[in-house]
């Protein structure tokens, strides 16, 4: 299948010195800011912010009103939900305690990473340094403060772990093998949770 060619909305601005690859789209009213690298064959969709040296990993998908700030890293193949936070400062305030508007070097950049695979549905608030394992999957309107493991499944606020995903996304509920795309679940020790197994 022949990919199509990079594509840049008119509506979109891509700042000098940012990094696009190969059969990238860039929709609407979309934000790439300078020092930014958008991987081959990645989707952004409309009002999509992505901010200064961000790294978005190929054949990512980032969907409508998603705001990637500062810090963010993700892996190649992640999704995205629309309109999910990827936030990146912990103590935020718009002056410092003099009262002077702050600037770049009166706070400290706490990025989000989000590995291989994985997904953020939409709505989901990313907190500042939170990194999501690869292949996990990151529930709509979901708050991650923390570390998610690869393959988890979890929801809520503050997001907590309630089952095993595989690489196609579904869960596995009773089920120790997935049919679709051949991972399986392997008890190990006293873990609460299986371990993933890859197909050989």
């Amino acid at each position: 299948m022949t990919r199509p060619p990079t594509f840049v909305a008119p509506s979109a601005q891509v700042e000098e010195h940012a990094e696009i690859g190969a059969h990238v789209a860039i929709w609407q009213h979309s934000k790439v800011r300078h020092g930014a690298r958008v991987g081959a064959g990645t989707r952004i969709g409309g009002g999509v912010y992505v901010g200064v040296g961000v790294v978005v990993g190929e054949n990512s998908k980032i969907e409508n009103g998603a705001q990637l700030f500062e810090g963010s890293r993700l892996g190649r193949g992640v999704f995205v939900g629309p309109c999910a936070l990827l936030l990146n400062d912990r103590y935020p305030r718009a002056t410092t305690p003099a009262g002077v508007i702050k600037d770049g070097k009166d706070w400290e950049v706490e990025g989000v990473t989000v590995d291989e695979g994985a997904s953020v549905g939409g709505g989901a608030v990313l907190l500042p340094g939170a990194r999501i394992g690869a292949w996990a999957l990151v529930g709509g309107g979901s708050v991650v403060v923390g570390e998610i493991a690869p393959y988890a499944l979890v929801v809520g606020n503050p997001a907590r772990r309630v089952g095993t995903v595989c690489r196609c996304g579904r869960p596995f509920g009773e089920s120790t093998s997935c049919a679709s795309c051949g991972v399986r679940l392997e008890r190990s020790g006293d873990s609460e949770w299986p371990q993933v197994v890859e197909p050989a």
